[in-house]
């Protein structure tokens, strides 16, 4: 498809449904900044896409996208605030620049993406194995699982998790 039909497409579609999903993420965010952003960003995946003279039902697709982002923009928040929380906690005073605090919520946001693509049993392993710190015989006799199993889950959430680092 030539990019000038994509783009008119996604023009159209920018037209003719920002203001409904500007509206309808309003409603949903009751912050007239973060709706401005998700639909913004909305726009930018449809335009980054490259299919936009195939979407059939805009309202839909932009919805489907934008309920995507928003969740991505919860989880993005509960993470960043889960690591203020525990680095306040933290006995010294550790003075970590904003460059530094934004490169390390980046990366626990790419690590629990590439954990929610998990079962529960491999993330709960990783769990006790990264941030509990028990041994994988430890993490066996608790969850009440063969050693290996403890093993082949580890491997798996190891290697999602150096995918998405090798990504960033």
């Amino acid at each position: 498809m030539p990019l000038t039909s994509h783009t008119a497409a996604v023009q159209q579609i920018y037209e003719q449904h920002h203001s409904w999903l500007f509206g309808w993420l309003k409603g949903k965010l009751h912050d007239t900044c973060d709706a401005a952003d998700v639909a913004h960003d909305t726009f930018l995946r449809i335009l980054g896409s490259r299919n936009a003279v195939q979407i059939r039902e805009p309202r839909d697709y932009l919805a489907t996208i934008a309920r995507g982002l928003v969740i991505d923009r919860y989880r993005r928040r509960a993470i960043e605030i889960a690591y203020l929380e525990t680095l306040a906690a933290r006995p010294e005073a550790t003075a970590i620049s904003e460059e530094d605090k934004a490169l390390i919520i980046e990366t626990l946001v790419a690590v629990d993406k590439a954990l929610a693509g998990l079962g529960a049993r491999a993330q709960r392993i990783f769990m006790l194995s990264q941030i509990e710190g028990l041994t994988y015989q430890q993490i066996a006799c608790e969850l009440k699982v063969s050693l290996t199993t403890v093993k082949k889950h580890m491997i798996r959430a190891l290697t999602e998790c150096s995918l998405i680092m090798a990504s960033l």
